[in-house]
């Protein structure tokens, strides 16, 4: 079970890296995207700047904040559209080497988890295993796990990642609120 377990955290790291590869030959080293992330840059650090500088009461200096906001985001869904066409069939290359390889370790235990996941997590961890021991692990939970935390700390460690300023003017994540806009707050 060991030997498997390392076999997938292997496997997870050569395709994070064959993925981060192909994503640097067909994304990063474009000129298109390095003009748009430059500009993406140069754009949020001219609103962080507006932003701070501005005065709370002016309703000009919101109205070109806001601008400022729309042509950002306008940035952001450019540099966004540019990497899905190549993110598209990247997908499409690693979704056939998931089923290979789920099909090779169908029906393996590959690891035994510390813990019972909860419930919305159960059919993933414990997919195509025989047996009532939800602590067992299946292939694709554990490739899973492992593919995106080898992923983001490879695109951290090359730089690919998105600086912290960008990151904040994207939204934040996924447990962070909207900002809010004082046109549409019933609340004040």
């Amino acid at each position: 079970m060991y030997s498997d377990a390392l076999l997938v955290i292997g496997i997870a790291i050569c395709t994070a890296a064959a993925g981060e590869g192909l994503t640097y030959l067909l994304v990063y080293r474009q000129p298109e995207y390095q003009r748009l992330k430059a500009e993406m840059e140069r754009k949020t650090k001219k609103l962080e700047k507006k932003k701070e500088t501005a005065p709370d009461d002016s309703k000009i200096v919101k109205r070109k904040i806001e601008r400022e906001e729309e042509r950002l985001k306008a940035t952001n869904r450019d540099l966004s559209m540019f990497k899905m066409k190549s993110m598209f069939a990247i997908g499409l290359v690693f979704t056939a080497l998931l089923s290979t390889f789920s099909s090779i370790f169908e029906g393996k235990v590959v690891a035994k988890l510390p813990f019972v996941p909860f419930s919305l997590l159960q059919n993933l961890s414990h997919r195509n295993l025989i047996g009532d021991d939800l602590t067992d692990c299946s292939f694709i939970f554990l490739y899973i796990l492992c593919t995106m935390t080898v992923r983001t700390n490879l695109q951290k460690l090359l730089g690919f990642a998105p600086s912290r300023a960008m990151s904040k003017q994207q939204g934040g994540g996924l447990f962070v609120p909207p900002a809010q806009n004082s046109q549409f707050s019933y609340l004040r």
